[in-house]
Parts: structure tokens; C-alpha cells; sequence
């Protein structure tokens, strides 16, 4: 073969080599690259929560209703009995069995629980109880997170409608929001919720009743007996809860009775 022509056979076999080389080097990475780019998303979103939750707002307290759930396997509540239910003011009446006897209530207040987590949960610790009444207090929280009052009472109405939805025969008493020292600067919202709810119980009287827990924090000058709470200005020292006992039980045993 003559060498010009030697020369261009060269150099043809040398640029194929150097191209299937060239595919051999760049083909996993570009296969990589395409299986990134169709691989699906991780998912990260939460499922959304209830409209009711209000805007940039959690639901809490999952462990703690969870842990009501395993007390109610280990020490079933009365049947039809009486349930209080809400938040810490009432999750902290410790001696609330004793104070109520003979009535036949249970304690199932948890957290530091909101009106949006009341009517998360009650489908797990109230409805399924089927208590015969129903002793709310629920909504400083809610003052605490800055919640306005026509949705803190809307919120705390929903779940009465919800109770009066699914048991018609239970009734319900509202025990007031009360005006704690921690809450001093917002005591309007709370008189406002307060009010509003306690419109909707005079409408529905059949099933929603208002007890008014705020008389019992009032001296006879009508200011705030400061030295009923405890350093946080929120909560009770034990004593309180005797005299809630002296407002709400003759009202539970009244009820009782006529039912």
C-alpha cells in the first residue's frame, strides 16, 4: 500500500478508536445525570391541617393524648359518666375524683392544650366515652397565642355542635376562660370570648351550660385575688380547686340528679 494511503487508513482507525473511547468515558455519567433528573422528589410536605387550626399554628400534644389512650386500657373510664376535658387548669386538678364524689367524673384534660386540639382530638378522648356530661374549659391558650375571640369562641361552639352532633343526649358546661395575671393586658379578649360563647349557651340551653370559674378568683371588691396562682401566673395552687369544687359541683349534682 502506497504510504499516503497507509497514513489516512492510520488516522482514520486512530480518530474511531478515540471517539468510542471518548462514549465509553462519558456515557455513565450522562446516564447518571438522566436518572437524577427523572428520580421522583422526596415527599417532605405534611399532610395540611384542619381549617379550623389557626394560621401559622401546630397541633400539639400527640403524646400526651396518647398517653390517656393507654390509661384508658389500664383504668377504663365510668360509663356515662361525667368528663372533664381541656386544658392544663383542668389536666392539673389532681384531687378532682375525691372533691367530686360521689359523682362519677374522670380527668381526661392533657397538654397545654388549645381549642384547635380539642376538636383534633375529640374524636379519640371524648366522643368515644360517651360521658352523659361533658365539663369544658379550654381557650387561655389560645389567648396566649394571640388568638382573637370570636375564633376562640367559634372554635370552642364547633366542638359543642360536634358533641351535640354525635350525642344528642349529653350536655355540656362551659367553664369560663378565666382572667389569669399572666393574660392581664388581653382580659378583653378573654370577657369578649366569654361572652360570646356564653350567647351561644343562652341560645342552646338544652345542652350548653355556663359556669362562671372567674367569681370564685374575685375578692369581695371584685379585684384579683393574686395569691391564688402560682409563680407562672397561670396556674393554681391545689386550695383553688376546693373552691372550684364549692361553684361546680352543686350544679353537677343538681344535673346529675334530674338525669
Amino acid at each position: 500500500m502506497p504510504m499516503p494511503m497507509l497514513r489516512a487508513v492510520a488516522s482514520t482507525w486512530w480518530c474511531r478508536l478515540s471517539l468510542v473511547s471518548l462514549a465509553a468515558t462519558v456515557a455513565p455519567s450522562s446516564v447518571t445525570a438522566q436518572q437524577t433528573a427523572i428520580a421522583p422528589a422526596a415527599q417532605t410536605s405534611a399532610a395540611p391541617l384542619p381549617a379550623y387550626v389557626p394560621a401559622g399554628q401546630t397541633v400539639k400534644y400527640e403524646k400526651d393524648v396518647q398517653a390517656l389512650l393507654d390509661l384508658d386500657r389500664t383504668t377504663p373510664p365510668p360509663q356515662n359518666g361525667i368528663l372533664f376535658t381541656g386544658s392544663s387548669i383542668f389536666r392539673q386538678w389532681e384531687q378532682l375524683t375525691t372533691q367530686m364524689a360521689p359523682l362519677p367524673v374522670f380527668n381526661r384534660a392533657f397538654g397545654g392544650s388549645r381549642s384547635w386540639e380539642m376538636l383534633y382530638y375529640m374524636d379519640k378522648v371524648v366522643l368515644p366515652y360517651k360521658p352523659s356530661f361533658i365539663v369544658y374549659y379550654c381557650g387561655s391558650n389560645d389567648v396566649n397565642a394571640k388568638q382573637d375571640a370570636a375564633g376562640i369562641a367559634a372554635r370552642i361552639e364547633s366542638f359543642f355542635e360536634r358533641v351535640h352532633t354525635a350525642l344528642p343526649k349529653t350536655q355540656i358546661f362551659f367553664a369560663t376562660i378565666q382572667k389569669a395575671p399572666d393574660k392581664r393586658a388581653q382580659w378583653a379578649v378573654v370577657d369578649s370570648a366569654n361572652a360570646i360563647v356564653g350567647r351561644y349557651a343562652s341560645a342552646h340551653s338544652t345542652f350548653v351550660y355556663t359556669i362562671d370559674f372567674n367569681a370564685v378568683l374575685l375578692d369581695a371588691n371584685g379585684a384579683l385575688r393574686s395569691n391564688l396562682f402560682k409563680p407562672d401566673s397561670l396556674h393554681f395552687y391545689p386550695p383553688v380547686y376546693e373552691e372550684f369544687t364549692g361553684v361546680i359541683k352543686p350544679v353537677l349534682t343538681k344535673a346529675w340528679a334530674a338525669h
